[in-house]
């Protein structure tokens, strides 16, 4: 086993999911929603917390997995999250019930993403997390960074394909694009970006706050 293999696995098992989080994550394995990992989860909640976030929205809500994990983080903030799946949106709705989340703090948004984040304010939220299909990952991130306020942090988990973005030979449309955006944005004036390469990936970009 290489360092960053014995790392990597070191990581994974080191990472506490709280007890709710562990739960929704089995039911969206049943359901076929892959959730983010776990830690990813945690880096997501250590960014939602350091931010203070009170406005979240997420493209891309699966099983709930990763809106609980950013809600663990961020106790009193508001979480938009979008999906295209009722049966997605159905399951999180009962993750964050057993999770005792109060239903003033999770709105749940039914709909293509590509047509509902064009109708949300602009520098109005505290957090973007891109989760949704992976041909409009370039899309969703643009429509992330209007929608964070200055100073605000879109992420966006799996971006490394599965290994696929640091394989030379792939060039796929779906590598191509992520391998686009981590190049893109990480030479970006207008953002400051780091790439997390915790088990699948996360790219963390804040806006930069203008003097």
């Amino acid at each position: 086993m290489s360092e960053q293999d014995a790392n990597q696995r070191f990581a994974a098992e080191a990472t506490v999911e709280p007890d709710e989080i562990a739960r929704a994550r089995a039911h969206a394995l049943e359901l076929g929603a892959t959730p983010i990992s776990p830690g990813v989860g945690a880096q997501c909640a250590v960014i939602a917390a350091a931010s203070r976030a009170l406005n979240i929205v997420e493209i891309g809500t699966g099983a709930g997995v990763s809106g609980l994990w950013l809600l663990h983080g961020a106790p009193k903030a508001t979480l938009t999250t979008i999906d295209n799946e009722p049966e997605h949106l159905g399951a999180a709705r009962q993750a964050f019930a057993e999770a005792r989340i109060p239903a003033a703090r999770a709105r749940f948004i039914t709909g293509r993403a590509s047509e509902v984040l064009p109708r949300m304010n602009e520098a109005s939220y505290d957090i973007v997390l891109v989760d949704a299909d992976p041909e409009g990952v370039i899309e969703y991130v643009e429509h992330g960074l209007r929608l964070v306020r200055p100073g605000g942090t879109v992420l966006v988990p799996r971006v490394l394909a599965g290994g696929a973005v640091a394989d030379p030979v792939r060039r796929d449309a779906v590598t191509s694009a992520y391998r686009s955006l981590i190049q893109e944005t990480q030479g970006s004036p207008a953002v400051i970006g780091a790439l997390n390469t915790v088990a699948e990936g996360l790219l963390q970009l804040t806006t930069i706050v203008a003097d």
